[in-house]
């Protein structure tokens, strides 16, 4: 979790493509892992960037296990689709 930032009370992470189409694309697949986990995060695009911010709402909007959990998994998506 070495590139996820702790603030405010969210993990924080700006997962960086080649372009558009790859940062959408990577938005798709991990919009299925999200739903997975009924764990839905904030998140923006603007164009090859995705912005995400993790926090656990019913927690009181801190950041929990999930939190970490749903980052990991976010985190092994992009590795596999970034090839790093």
């Amino acid at each position: 979790m070495k590139n996820w930032i702790e603030k405010e009370n969210k993990l924080n992470r700006t997962f960086e493509f080649d372009d558009f189409t790859q940062a959408l694309s990577w938005m798709v697949e991990a919009a299925f892992i999200i739903e997975k986990h009924n764990h839905h995060p904030e998140w923006c695009n603007l164009y090859n960037k995705v912005h995400v911010s993790l926090c656990t709402h019913d927690a009181g909007n801190i950041i929990t296990e999930k939190d970490r959990i749903l980052a990991e998994e976010l985190e092994q998506l992009y590795q596999q689709k970034t090839h790093l």
